[in-house]
């Protein structure tokens, strides 16, 4: 049984295996409308969600599968029901679960009691379906992941942790523009490090956006305040300021940069509007590219 819970545990082959099958689906759908019928797909979610929920949802439902979502009341993990009890509970029932939670500890645990596979849709340390949507983008705009400069800017949070590791064990090169403080985990910067050493990719960090922007292929940025660190938004506003992506960061970099948030975005805060709404922009094919991926992962774990 294979779960989805974070990129670490894939190969740079089965990782470009997973993004070249986002790419099919995407290209020829219709040849995927059958390939899980007669699977439940379930989704258990306790955090709220537009994108995820919508891409693992419908996505099942084009593949064949039949989906039924969990919203945040009705479960309550660990409340109304022991974690280990829900797991088996809903292996008995379903073929696959997308857990959307806030500790990173729930989807581990999860996945220890469960007799199906468990796909990570959010937890406060990871977002892999995220970064998979990211690299099928990339790929498809960019051409070979190796070849461009990647710019992330922002705060060290679940999305820039899943970046670094596809970026680490794709060879890719990453910059990251992160004030102190704020940086990505430790342990992820350290087992980055030792995959690059097997890819060639190379994980900077960069005291400034300016530093870190000029001649880039890629600008990424997410928001400063993340679900969960709502009490930190002031302060937060205070040293993230200087590592917005405005016009002028963006003229810095090359001129067919693209511009990549993972949404919802803050305008005026880590983003400008000039720069979503701008040529460079690939935003809302990025946000679209989230269904391709969660097809591709549903259908990669579920075949597998």
């Amino acid at each position: 049984m294979s779960h989805f819970i974070s990129l670490k545990y894939f190969s740079s082959k089965e990782i470009e295996e997973l993004v070249n099958l986002a790419s099919r689906i995407k290209s020829k759908p219709s040849d995927f409308k059958n390939s899980l019928t007669g699977k439940s797909v379930g989704l258990l979610f306790e955090k709220s969600s537009l994108r995820t929920k919508t891409a693992f949802y419908i996505g099942a439902l084009q593949l064949g599968a039949q989906a039924i979502y969990y919203a945040p009341e009705e479960v309550k993990l660990g409340e109304r029901e022991e974690i280990c009890d829900v797991s088996r509970s809903l292996s008995a029932y379903l073929d696959l679960v997308v857990l959307r939670t806030f500790a990173h500890e729930r989807i581990l645990e999860f996945a220890k009691f469960s007799s199906v596979p468990i796909v990570n849709g959010l937890s406060d340390f990871l977002h892999p379906s995220q970064a998979l949507a990211d690299i099928l983008t990339i790929q498809d705009l960019k051409g070979d992941i190796k070849k461009q400069k990647i710019v992330y800017s922002g705060d060290g949070n679940n999305v820039c942790h899943s970046l670094i590791y596809a970026c680490a064990i794709l060879g890719a090169n990453l910059t990251l523009a992160i004030p102190e403080g704020y940086l990505p985990a430790s342990q992820v910067l350290d087992e980055a490090g030792s995959y690059c050493k097997i890819s060639g990719g190379e994980i900077k960090i960069a005291g400034s956006i300016e530093e870190a922007g000029r001649g880039a292929d890629v600008l990424y940025t997410d928001v400063w305040t993340s679900m969960g660190k709502e009490s930190e938004k002031d302060e937060r506003k205070k040293v993230f300021k200087n590592f917005q992506i405005d016009d002028k960061i963006l003229a810095q970099a090359k001129s067919g940069c693209i511009v990549m948030h993972c949404l919802p975005a803050h305008r005026g805060e880590e983003i400008t509007a000039s720069v979503v709404e701008g040529k460079n922009s690939v935003v809302f094919l990025q946000a679209e590219n989230r269904l391709h991926a969660a097809k591709a992962i549903l259908n990669y774990i579920l075949k597998k």
